[in-house]
Protein backbone atom coordinates (compact mmCIF):
# COMPACT_ATOMS: atom_id res chain seq x y z
CA UNK A 1 0.00 0.00 0.00
CA UNK A 2 3.31 2.51 1.11
CA UNK A 3 4.05 1.94 -2.76
CA UNK A 4 1.13 3.17 -4.63
CA UNK A 5 0.47 5.96 -1.87
CA UNK A 6 4.28 7.35 -3.18
CA UNK A 7 3.74 6.86 -6.90
CA UNK A 8 0.52 8.93 -6.56
CA UNK A 9 2.20 11.48 -3.87
CA UNK A 10 5.11 11.43 -7.10
CA UNK A 11 2.04 11.91 -10.19
CA UNK A 12 0.38 14.99 -8.02
CA UNK A 13 4.15 16.69 -7.45
CA UNK A 14 4.83 16.27 -11.05
CA UNK A 15 1.50 18.07 -12.05
CA UNK A 16 1.14 18.73 -15.63
CA UNK A 17 5.41 18.56 -15.89
CA UNK A 18 4.54 15.76 -18.44
CA UNK A 19 2.33 17.91 -21.05
CA UNK A 20 5.59 20.10 -21.21
CA UNK A 21 8.71 17.41 -20.96
CA UNK A 22 10.47 17.44 -24.27
CA UNK A 23 13.83 16.22 -25.39
CA UNK A 24 16.23 13.40 -25.86
CA UNK A 25 17.72 11.10 -24.17
CA UNK A 26 20.66 9.26 -24.32
CA UNK A 27 21.47 5.98 -23.51
CA UNK A 28 24.36 3.71 -23.13
CA UNK A 29 23.61 -0.08 -23.61
CA UNK A 30 26.38 -2.43 -22.84
CA UNK A 31 25.90 -6.46 -23.89
CA UNK A 32 27.74 -8.91 -22.15
CA UNK A 33 27.38 -12.13 -23.70
CA UNK A 34 29.48 -14.20 -20.60
CA UNK A 35 26.26 -12.70 -18.62
CA UNK A 36 23.97 -13.61 -21.21
CA UNK A 37 25.20 -16.91 -21.97
CA UNK A 38 24.66 -17.78 -18.15
CA UNK A 39 21.10 -17.47 -18.57
CA UNK A 40 21.01 -19.88 -21.07
CA UNK A 41 20.11 -23.15 -18.97
CA UNK A 42 19.11 -25.50 -21.56
CA UNK A 43 23.20 -25.25 -22.46
CA UNK A 44 25.38 -27.44 -20.64
CA UNK A 45 28.09 -25.51 -18.08
CA UNK A 46 31.23 -26.15 -20.06
CA UNK A 47 29.52 -25.00 -23.02
CA UNK A 48 28.74 -21.99 -20.98
CA UNK A 49 32.55 -22.12 -19.45
CA UNK A 50 34.11 -22.36 -23.19
CA UNK A 51 31.88 -19.50 -24.70
CA UNK A 52 33.14 -17.93 -21.75
CA UNK A 53 36.81 -18.45 -22.81
CA UNK A 54 36.71 -17.49 -25.52
CA UNK A 55 35.31 -14.21 -25.55
CA UNK A 56 38.30 -13.51 -22.62
CA UNK A 57 38.27 -10.09 -21.74
CA UNK A 58 36.26 -8.80 -24.31
CA UNK A 59 32.90 -10.11 -23.48
CA UNK A 60 31.33 -6.72 -23.21
CA UNK A 61 30.43 -4.23 -26.43
CA UNK A 62 29.20 -1.12 -26.07
CA UNK A 63 26.87 1.53 -27.90
CA UNK A 64 24.53 4.69 -27.54
CA UNK A 65 21.44 4.89 -28.37
CA UNK A 66 19.03 7.33 -28.72
CA UNK A 67 15.21 8.37 -27.68
CA UNK A 68 13.29 11.36 -28.71
CA UNK A 69 9.72 12.39 -26.87
CA UNK A 70 7.39 14.60 -26.32
CA UNK A 71 4.18 13.53 -23.98
CA UNK A 72 2.46 11.57 -26.17
CA UNK A 73 5.16 10.22 -28.64
CA UNK A 74 8.56 8.74 -28.96
CA UNK A 75 11.17 7.31 -31.36
CA UNK A 76 14.01 4.89 -30.26
CA UNK A 77 16.65 4.24 -32.37
CA UNK A 78 20.85 3.43 -32.21
CA UNK A 79 22.90 6.44 -32.59
CA UNK A 80 25.87 7.41 -34.85
CA UNK A 81 27.74 8.17 -32.01
CA UNK A 82 30.28 5.46 -31.29
CA UNK A 83 30.94 4.44 -27.40
CA UNK A 84 33.78 2.46 -27.88
CA UNK A 85 36.80 2.63 -30.49
CA UNK A 86 37.17 0.25 -33.11
CA UNK A 87 39.51 -1.99 -33.23
CA UNK A 88 41.15 -5.63 -34.21
CA UNK A 89 39.42 -4.72 -37.80
CA UNK A 90 36.14 -4.49 -36.26
CA UNK A 91 33.74 -2.35 -38.08
CA UNK A 92 30.60 -1.38 -36.72
CA UNK A 93 27.47 -0.66 -39.10
CA UNK A 94 24.21 0.61 -38.30
CA UNK A 95 21.36 -1.31 -38.54
CA UNK A 96 17.77 -0.50 -39.27
CA UNK A 97 15.74 -0.05 -36.06
CA UNK A 98 13.19 2.33 -35.37
CA UNK A 99 11.03 2.00 -32.07
CA UNK A 100 8.04 4.48 -32.33
CA UNK A 101 5.29 4.67 -29.83
CA UNK A 102 2.05 7.13 -29.69
CA UNK A 103 0.33 7.44 -26.66
CA UNK A 104 -1.97 9.71 -27.70
CA UNK A 105 -3.12 6.94 -30.64
CA UNK A 106 -1.95 3.71 -28.56
CA UNK A 107 0.10 2.38 -31.17
CA UNK A 108 3.37 1.47 -32.29
CA UNK A 109 5.51 1.68 -35.50
CA UNK A 110 8.32 -0.40 -34.65
CA UNK A 111 11.27 -1.12 -37.47
CA UNK A 112 13.79 -4.13 -36.88
CA UNK A 113 15.80 -6.03 -38.28
CA UNK A 114 15.18 -9.83 -37.74
CA UNK A 115 17.38 -12.76 -39.22
CA UNK A 116 18.67 -10.74 -41.83
CA UNK A 117 15.25 -9.50 -42.95
CA UNK A 118 13.33 -6.49 -41.90
CA UNK A 119 9.92 -6.04 -40.31
CA UNK A 120 7.60 -3.52 -39.70
CA UNK A 121 5.40 -4.39 -36.20
CA UNK A 122 2.50 -2.32 -36.47
CA UNK A 123 -0.67 -2.67 -33.41
CA UNK A 124 -1.95 -1.26 -30.41
CA UNK A 125 0.51 -1.02 -27.47
CA UNK A 126 0.46 -3.72 -24.84
CA UNK A 127 2.55 -2.80 -22.20
CA UNK A 128 4.20 -5.49 -19.93
CA UNK A 129 3.09 -6.75 -16.97
CA UNK A 130 5.57 -4.74 -14.63
CA UNK A 131 5.22 -5.44 -10.59
CA UNK A 132 6.36 -1.89 -9.01
CA UNK A 133 8.82 -2.16 -5.96
CA UNK A 134 9.55 -0.11 -3.36
CA UNK A 135 13.44 0.38 -4.00
CA UNK A 136 14.73 3.68 -4.94
CA UNK A 137 17.75 5.22 -6.91
CA UNK A 138 19.46 7.59 -8.73
CA UNK A 139 20.14 7.52 -12.46
CA UNK A 140 21.19 10.25 -14.41
CA UNK A 141 20.50 12.56 -11.85
CA UNK A 142 17.40 11.37 -10.92
CA UNK A 143 15.26 9.25 -8.33
CA UNK A 144 13.96 6.35 -9.89
CA UNK A 145 11.16 3.81 -8.16
CA UNK A 146 11.92 0.06 -9.37
CA UNK A 147 10.04 -2.43 -11.41
CA UNK A 148 10.52 -5.66 -12.65
CA UNK A 149 9.03 -8.49 -14.98
CA UNK A 150 9.75 -11.66 -16.55
CA UNK A 151 9.77 -12.35 -20.17
CA UNK A 152 8.64 -15.76 -20.33
CA UNK A 153 9.26 -15.84 -23.92
CA UNK A 154 12.96 -15.13 -23.94
CA UNK A 155 14.04 -16.03 -20.37
CA UNK A 156 14.92 -12.90 -19.44
CA UNK A 157 14.50 -11.42 -15.70
CA UNK A 158 13.89 -7.27 -16.29
CA UNK A 159 14.29 -4.92 -13.69
CA UNK A 160 13.80 -1.13 -14.70
CA UNK A 161 14.47 2.00 -12.97
CA UNK A 162 11.65 4.93 -13.79
CA UNK A 163 11.97 8.59 -13.12
CA UNK A 164 8.58 9.92 -11.65
CA UNK A 165 9.78 13.54 -12.51
CA UNK A 166 9.34 12.31 -16.05
CA UNK A 167 5.94 11.27 -16.55
CA UNK A 168 6.04 9.64 -19.43
CA UNK A 169 4.73 5.75 -20.02
CA UNK A 170 8.29 5.20 -22.15
CA UNK A 171 11.86 4.23 -22.39
CA UNK A 172 14.66 2.70 -24.21
CA UNK A 173 14.06 -0.58 -26.42
CA UNK A 174 10.91 -1.87 -26.90
CA UNK A 175 10.51 -1.47 -22.81
CA UNK A 176 7.76 0.94 -21.58
CA UNK A 177 4.57 0.76 -19.71
CA UNK A 178 5.26 2.36 -16.56
CA UNK A 179 4.14 5.58 -14.47
CA UNK A 180 7.79 7.18 -15.62
CA UNK A 181 10.12 7.48 -18.22
CA UNK A 182 12.33 4.37 -17.68
CA UNK A 183 15.92 5.36 -17.70
CA UNK A 184 17.51 2.33 -17.44
CA UNK A 185 17.28 -1.46 -17.87
CA UNK A 186 18.74 -4.40 -16.49
CA UNK A 187 18.11 -8.10 -18.70
CA UNK A 188 19.39 -10.99 -16.60
CA UNK A 189 21.61 -9.52 -14.37
CA UNK A 190 23.74 -7.63 -16.87
CA UNK A 191 23.14 -9.11 -20.13
CA UNK A 192 22.41 -6.35 -21.25
CA UNK A 193 22.26 -3.30 -19.49
CA UNK A 194 20.75 0.23 -21.11
CA UNK A 195 21.65 2.80 -18.82
CA UNK A 196 20.79 6.86 -20.00
CA UNK A 197 23.98 8.78 -19.44
CA UNK A 198 22.54 12.02 -20.72
CA UNK A 199 19.53 13.86 -20.89
CA UNK A 200 18.49 17.26 -22.81
CA UNK A 201 15.20 18.48 -22.65
CA UNK A 202 14.83 20.80 -24.82
CA UNK A 203 11.99 21.54 -27.92
CA UNK A 204 12.47 19.08 -30.59
CA UNK A 205 11.97 19.60 -34.92
CA UNK A 206 11.79 16.59 -36.75
CA UNK A 207 13.63 14.25 -34.79
CA UNK A 208 10.40 12.13 -34.81
CA UNK A 209 10.13 11.60 -38.24
CA UNK A 210 11.15 8.26 -39.81
CA UNK A 211 13.21 7.79 -43.07
CA UNK A 212 10.21 8.36 -46.28
CA UNK A 213 11.27 5.23 -47.35
CA UNK A 214 10.95 1.72 -45.62
CA UNK A 215 10.95 -1.28 -46.72
CA UNK A 216 10.12 -4.78 -45.03
CA UNK A 217 7.32 -7.20 -44.00
CA UNK A 218 4.72 -5.59 -42.23
CA UNK A 219 3.25 -8.55 -39.25
CA UNK A 220 1.45 -7.13 -35.56
CA UNK A 221 2.68 -7.64 -32.75
CA UNK A 222 1.18 -11.55 -32.03
CA UNK A 223 3.06 -12.44 -35.19
CA UNK A 224 6.54 -10.89 -34.03
CA UNK A 225 5.95 -12.80 -30.97
CA UNK A 226 4.94 -16.50 -32.95
CA UNK A 227 8.24 -15.60 -34.92
CA UNK A 228 10.59 -15.13 -31.74
CA UNK A 229 9.08 -18.31 -30.53
CA UNK A 230 9.78 -20.51 -33.56
CA UNK A 231 13.07 -19.41 -32.92
CA UNK A 232 13.46 -19.52 -29.29
CA UNK A 233 12.35 -23.45 -29.70
CA UNK A 234 14.71 -23.99 -32.49
CA UNK A 235 17.69 -22.78 -31.01
CA UNK A 236 16.49 -24.69 -27.18
CA UNK A 237 16.20 -27.85 -29.68
CA UNK A 238 19.39 -27.21 -31.02
CA UNK A 239 21.16 -26.81 -27.80
CA UNK A 240 22.12 -22.86 -29.40
CA UNK A 241 22.61 -19.79 -28.11
CA UNK A 242 19.43 -17.52 -28.91
CA UNK A 243 20.86 -14.53 -29.70
CA UNK A 244 22.20 -13.91 -33.18
CA UNK A 245 19.83 -12.82 -35.37
CA UNK A 246 17.68 -11.11 -32.81
CA UNK A 247 18.25 -7.92 -30.64
CA UNK A 248 18.03 -10.06 -26.96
Amino acid sequence: MKQYILIAFLLAAAGIRAQETEGVIRYLVTHNWSKKMAAVDYISKQQRERIAYMWGNRSEWKMFTTLYLTPTETKYEDSEEKAEPDDEGYSWRKEVYYIKRNFATNTMYDVMQIFGKTYIVEDTLHAPGWKILNDLKDVAGHICMKASWEDTLKQQKVIAWFAMDIPISAGPERFFGLPGLILEVDVNDGGMLVSADKIDLKKLGTELDLPKKIKGKKITEAEFTTLMKKHMDQKREAEEPPFWGIRY
